[in-house]
């Protein structure tokens, strides 16, 4: 059996524990068994629903003290939702969650761990999965030859595929643990798109000259109702805050669409990036690195072009 971990926040499931729940259920359809999930704290959303992406049934921890986030107590509880359901393999969305959770998991467990999938495994000799590794430059295959396997799955690197169905929902009952880290205050952003979560991020850089024009990039993100995103040197600079920088050294991002306004492009700033589906380019340099990762490029003036894709934006939705 294998078992996916739905994570959630403020009571809703977040959009990458769908894509996980739709590849743990094909995972089990390829090794001809069947997909439950875990959920911990309390929920609002209709878990049944997550029947439409496979999952039979849907294991739940409703106590309020695990909506904030603790590792160890999260891994303890996960652990023995896998003893007790005899799951052999699993998965996570590949978010900060599984990151802290799924390492303590693997040798909790004596599991295999791969994160960072890329594709269903390969059961065709053994236990294969494809992973992305060198910050997206390349791809490896990795045999998984413990009894439980752990498999993380990289945001939108999986089509969701819904199906007609409706999960049961039961209660996991476990002895209560106690947590011997405390949460002394949480300082949550409010208002914004996440960026995690984002199908499109508008992101800009010092071609903008300074944080008074940042405007544009806010503008054309509401009219997408996108994620804002900055590089790291406008964020060193404190033009924008911190959690907006994406790159290597701040949040890997992978949106279906990644619009770059006035950043030229340095490696750093690709590999956190590079996994997006879709990326425009706008630079009035035509040597910008970035152009070579470019999906579309567009060699212009910012403060020319950025205003005419509003007007467009705008045209397109009939506002005025």
């Amino acid at each position: 059996m294998n078992l996916v971990f739905i994570d959630q926040a403020e009571g809703h499931i977040k959009k990458a524990s769908f894509e996980a729940a739709s590849y743990a259920a094909q995972t089990a359809a390829l090794m001809g068994t069947t997909a439950e999930a875990i959920v911990l704290g309390t929920v609002s959303d209709d878990l049944t629903a997550l029947g439409r992406y496979g999952i039979t049934k849907v294991h739940t921890v409703a106590d309020a003290n695990l909506n904030e986030f603790d590792a160890q107590v999260y891994t303890q509880l996960i652990a023995e939702a896998v003893k007790a359901t005899g799951a052999d393999v699993l998965v996570f969305a590949n978010t900060t969650t599984a990151k802290a959770v799924a390492p303590r998991l693997s040798v909790k467990l004596k599991a295999g761990l791969v994160s960072g999938a890329v594709a269903l495994p390969d059961i065709s000799n053994g236990f294969t999965v494809k992973k992305s590794v060198f910050s997206g430059k390349a791809f490896a295959n990795i045999a998984v030859t413990t009894a439980i396997r752990i498999i993380a799955v990289n945001l939108n690197a999986f089509t969701i595929q819904e199906v007609e169905g409706s999960a049961t929902v039961v209660p996991f009952t476990v002895q209560p643990i106690s947590s011997k880290v405390k949460v002394s205050g949480v300082d949550k952003i409010t208002g914004e798109v996440p960026l995690g979560e984002a199908d499109i991020v508008v992101s800009g850089g010092r071609g903008l000259k300074g944080p008074e024009n940042w405007g544009l990039v806010t503008e054309l993100a509401g009219l997408l109702n996108a994620a804002t995103a900055c590089s790291r040197p406008v964020a060193d600079i404190h033009w924008r805050p911190h959690h907006e920088h994406v790159g290597q050294t701040g949040l890997a991002i992978a949106p279906n669409l990644y619009i770059a306004i006035g950043i030229s492009g340095a490696i750093q700033h690709l590999a956190g990036v590079n996994r997006s589906k879709t990326i425009v380019v706008i630079n009035k340099d035509p040597e910008a690195p970035f152009f070579k990762a470019a999906d579309y490029g567009i060699v212009g003036d910012a403060f020319e072009v950025v205003p005419k894709m509003i007007d467009a934006v705008k045209k397109m939705k009939g506002i005025a």
